[in-house]
């Protein structure tokens, strides 16, 4: 069963920039795997080491931000080239929720059908945020999707996602293969009326 997302808590972590693009956040040369399994391992992979393995100074390899669930970006994360691969790796790292000031439409579609959500807020609330964690990692986030908050300790700020996004998530309908599969009867039935299925038989 597919589980209802209202509310996601934990650490952070501040990636700062704008136009965060896919290729950044996944190198297409590990776009040839055949499984999303080992993406976690890749994110961001250009940016965190150097061509011989050796760790960068960002904020993935700061061991105060490794253990953080969800992370805060600035203006148009995920642009670029619509591989789902960007949205596989950053939760196979472990990120459950991203708070961004805008996202890449199909970024934010594609991280909705795996189950993490991708909300919207103020250019002054993500730099108050990345503030925030970046002076203090240990700040536990939580982010609401029932009220359309995200709190940093005793501080809140209004956030927003698309009404239909909103509903997938709290209602438990954000994985569409399993809504298919569990309404799979509808789906034949629908099919049997298609000429292009049935070869114009009907």
């Amino acid at each position: 069963m597919t589980p209802i997302i209202t509310k996601i808590v934990g650490t952070a972590v501040p990636i700062m920039g704008n136009d965060i693009d896919t290729d950044r956040i996944i190198p297409a040369r590990f776009l040839k795997e055949i499984t999303f399994e080992q993406m976690g391992e890749y994110l961001f992979a250009d940016a965190r080491f150097e061509s011989d393995g050796t760790p960068k100074d960002h904020p993935l390899n700061t061991e105060s931000f490794k253990t953080a669930t969800i992370m805060v970006v600035g203006r148009n994360f995920g642009c670029g080239s619509s591989r789902e691969h960007a949205p596989q790796s950053i939760k196979r790292y472990g990120i459950r929720a991203i708070i961004g000031e805008s996202f890449s439409e199909i970024f934010a579609g594609n991280c909705t059908s795996i189950g993490v959500p991708t909300a919207t807020a103020s250019e002054s609330t993500i730099q108050a945020l990345q503030e925030c964690i970046t002076a203090h990692p240990t700040t536990v986030i939580t982010i609401d999707l029932d009220t359309r908050e995200v709190s940093a300790g005793d501080r809140k700020f209004p956030i927003a996602l698309p009404d239909s996004r909103r509903h997938s998530f709290v209602t438990g309908t954000w994985d569409s293969a399993a809504l298919l599969l569990s309404n799979l009867d509808k789906v034949r039935h629908t099919a049997n009326q298609l000429p292009y299925i049935t070869g114009f038989n009907n």
